[in-house]
């Protein structure tokens, strides 16, 4: 359970700061930002409880590997998965580091050095390029309306033929039509990035323009619900479902999938892989890497091919 309560005015104003540093010079996104700094008040709130009482910086910044194991320990046995406790202690960390950094003589070691719980990173499974056609012909064949069977036709293009995630898709305004050859996505942490549109994503979104009922002004959403309201990502999800089972496709065919289809399927066809990196908005290429699922093998052989005396 956190309690700011718990906090001590020194800590509260310096994770305020912290987070304030956070959203002014790296763009952190809100989400990132709210659920930072709920991991690390949950932390000064453990550790008050556990060592009688809350503390300033100057003591947050030299906490012994011992309280943090208690804490890592607490975490733990109150059901917190791996994955969120790396979260947390990655944000933890920067935390720390942060104070750290503002007063002199502070040794931030036995946290910064902390290691993490470890787990397997989960990656989307890909479709094969006739599923993802088949994917997007079958979500076109479930509405009775012409114009709500091209608009699904439409987003479903964007996200297997642009690589978008179904926020970015659904992001787009009246003021995107009709789609020019480059698309400018605003994506995760505000960053933005340049995505090609190949033309039969920019035909599926002007198919279903010509016959939306609806007046698509700059200011609003492009893709819209049967009543005019923005189109719900859940709408896009249920059309999925209900056309997997129809081909007999797994679970893992979700609208993430599509994106992730893109990506891998680029790979395999000799695209590079720092471009795709660029596509996608991926801040690190070991993300990328691990998202197309590339081995070291395939790396390697990359690196022998474009430098032969290696």
């Amino acid at each position: 359970m956190t309690d700011p309560a718990f906090l001590s005015p020194q800590a509260r104003d310096a994770l305020q700061s912290w987070l304030a540093h956070l959203r002014a010079l790296d763009g952190a996104a809100p989400k990132t930002l709210e659920a930072y700094g709920r991991d690390v008040t949950g932390y000064l709130s453990f550790l008050a409880r556990h060592r009688g009482g809350a503390e300033g910086t100057v003591a947050l910044a030299s906490v012994p590997l011992s309280d943090l194991r208690a804490w890592m320990a607490h975490e733990r046995a109150r059901g917190l998965g791996a994955r969120s406790l790396a979260r947390s202690l990655s944000a933890v960390k920067g935390f720390t580091a942060y104070i750290a950094d503002r007063a002199e003589g502070l040794d931030a070691t036995a946290v910064l050095s902390a290691r993490g719980p470890k787990f397997r990173r989960k990656l989307p499974r890909p479709l094969t390029i006739d599923a993802a056609a088949a994917m997007i012909d079958t979500v076109a064949e479930q509405p009775s309306e012409a114009w709500v069977a091209a608009r699904d036709r439409a987003v479903i293009t964007l996200l297997y033929g642009c690589g978008l995630r179904i926020s970015e898709a659904l992001g787009l305004t009246g003021a995107d039509d009709p789609l020019p050859e480059t698309l400018r996505i605003t994506g995760k942490g505000g960053k933005t990035r340049l995505v090609p549109v190949l033309p039969v994503a920019a035909e599926a979104v002007a198919d279903y323009v010509r016959l939306c009922p609806f007046d698509l002004t700059p200011a609003e959403p492009l893709f819209r619900g049967v009543r005019g309201g923005a189109l719900s990502p859940r709408l896009m999800q249920s059309a999925m479902e209900k056309a997997r089972m129809q081909l007999g496709l797994p679970a893992t065919a979700t609208p993430h999938a599509m994106r992730h289809s893109f990506a891998t399927h680029l790979l395999s066809a000799g695209g590079d892989l720092r471009a795709i990196q660029e596509l996608l908005g991926h801040a690190s290429l070991s993300t990328t890497q691990a998202y197309t699922g590339v081995d070291a093998a395939r790396l390697m052989e990359a690196y022998h091919n474009a430098h032969p005396r290696a």
